[in-house]
């Protein structure tokens, strides 16, 4: 679709320096990188400067930082901001789900309010990488929680990369709820983090319906990783009514509208 940025892909060793920025705080030297990671100095430049073309960090002399835009807060301080917000939009979500339904639930701070709305269904069949998902689920009303296998991230309790990737093509589902970090007119849903956009794409083309929910703050930012094609998601469910601009891209790509309390969503 003419105007809206492709989604951004990255190759291993790129997201491999993406995540040793992080734990080095957001900033290293390129020597620092080779070393941790077995490489030459020159396949660190090299992948830096692709990073940088797409606006992931910022190269300085010796060194590179991940730009402002792509450092996003631990799990569990997001899960304290815009907290009723959250929760008016796990309730709104939670009625649009059905007992014995088969969902996937992502790792952010949204859903995993929206887990905890869902602890009163039964039979639920729920795939996920988040443990915040899976703590609230697993053993409760004939539920039957599967969740990802690979390592748990420090900062969010999330599984990731391949394992996990293949894990996920094992299921046919029928909702794949996915969090947004930002959402603008120009580039539709957007995520910061590189792994996070790419199981996300995988969820979604695994499942018949694709929901997005974000709190109305997220409404105007904008972040480094377009999700996918907005035309590709079915519904947003957020806590308040979006700017025009917004709006007319969510019209455009007839993706349904539902604000939270609101009794139905407007078809736009």
């Amino acid at each position: 679709m003419s105007g809206i940025s492709q989604p951004l892909h990255s190759n291993h060793r790129e997201r491999e320096i993406l995540e040793e920025l992080r734990l080095a705080g957001g900033a290293s030297r390129i020597q620092f990188l080779a070393e941790r990671l077995g490489v030459s100095e020159e396949t660190i430049r090299r992948n830096i400067r692709s990073l940088e073309a797409n606006g992931l960090v910022t190269k300085v002399h010796g060194g590179v930082h991940i730009k402002d835009s792509m450092i996003e807060p631990p799990l569990h301080l997001r899960m304290n901001e815009n907290a009723e917000a959250k929760r008016m939009i796990a309730a709104s979500v939670a009625a649009m789900i059905e007992d014995g339904d088969t969902l996937f639930l992502d790792v952010g701070s949204t859903t995993a309010f929206i887990a905890v709305a869902l602890q009163k269904h039964q039979n639920l069949f729920v795939v996920t990488n988040a443990l915040s998902v899976a703590h609230a689920l697993a053993t409760r009303n004939g539920n039957r929680v599967f969740f990802a296998g690979g390592e748990l991230r420090g900062h969010d309790g999330g599984a990731f990369g391949m394992e996990a990737a293949n894990f996920l093509r094992r299921f046919h589902i029928r909702h794949a709820i996915l969090s947004v970090g930002a959402i603008n007119a120009s580039s539709g849903f957007m995520l910061h983090d590189l792994e996070e956009a790419e199981y996300s794409r995988e969820a979604a083309s695994r499942a018949e319906n694709c929901i997005i929910v974000a709190d109305s703050a997220k409404f105007g930012r904008s972040a480094p990783i377009v999700l996918n094609e907005p035309a590709s998601f079915d519904t947003l469910v957020t806590d308040d009514a979006p700017p025009s601009d917004v709006r007319a891209m969510l019209e455009r790509n007839d993706i349904e509208l539902v604000i939270a309390n609101r009794q139905r969503g407007e078809r736009r």
